[in-house]
């Protein structure tokens, strides 16, 4: 059984590859045309949950290279990126929620001047952002969540300190700055997203 969901044992160089809709055969020279299916299945859905950790904002022709199982029309293409913008919008929502949270700590604190400092936070393996970010996005727990992504948490977090803590937040649009900050931290999705099936790893 391989790490990223695939079961090789197939004859004259091809594997047997075990997805959400049964067992497929292909041929190692023409695998990603030989297995396409119509829709979206959960296991799409999990994997895509995976890859938001590397890309908070994939391309369509990203989402193409990424999901070669998938037969993609505009129908399909538009739910696909309908859950990127689904993941952002809880991936942003805990991030103001736990922002407002921490400057309310500080305000409470004797010398809270001192401690309107955005350097303070942090997104360890530890803390209960980490927690309910990896619940939500790697619910199984079996996938390793890349160091990047904390660091992109990171940035996050603490943009959205900033903006409540300098008030920046009475604009109606002060999210957008944010939102083009993160978009830039984008990093390159693994190899092992190629292939079809969820990665494990």
């Amino acid at each position: 059984m391989r790490g990223d969901g695939g079961m090789r044992g197939g004859l004259d160089g091809g594997e047997l590859y075990l997805t959400a809709g049964g067992i497929s055969f292909y041929k190692s020279l023409n695998w990603p045309h030989a297995y396409t299916q119509e829709g979206l299945s959960p296991c799409h859905l999990k994997k895509a949950k995976l890859m938001f950790f590397y890309a908070r904002y994939p391309s369509s022709n990203t989402l193409k290279t990424y999901f070669p199982d998938v037969k993609f029309n505009r129908c399909v293409t538009s739910q696909m990126i309908k859950w990127f913008s689904n993941f952002r919008e809880f991936f942003y929502i805990q991030m103001e929620r736990f922002a407002r949270q921490a400057v309310r700590e500080a305000l409470t604190r004797e010398g809270a001047p001192c401690l309107g400092r955005d350097s303070q936070l942090r997104v360890g393996r530890d803390t209960e952002l980490y927690r309910i970010l990896n619940m939500h996005y790697n619910k199984s727990n079996v996938y390793q969540v890349p160091e990047r992504f904390i660091e992109v948490s990171e940035v996050a977090l603490r943009e959205f300190y900033s903006a409540i803590w300098t008030g920046r937040d009475s604009d109606p649009c002060w999210k957008k700055g944010i939102y083009k900050i993160i978009c830039k931290l984008d990093s390159p999705v693994p190899d092992t997203f190629r292939l079809p099936g969820c990665p494990m790893g």
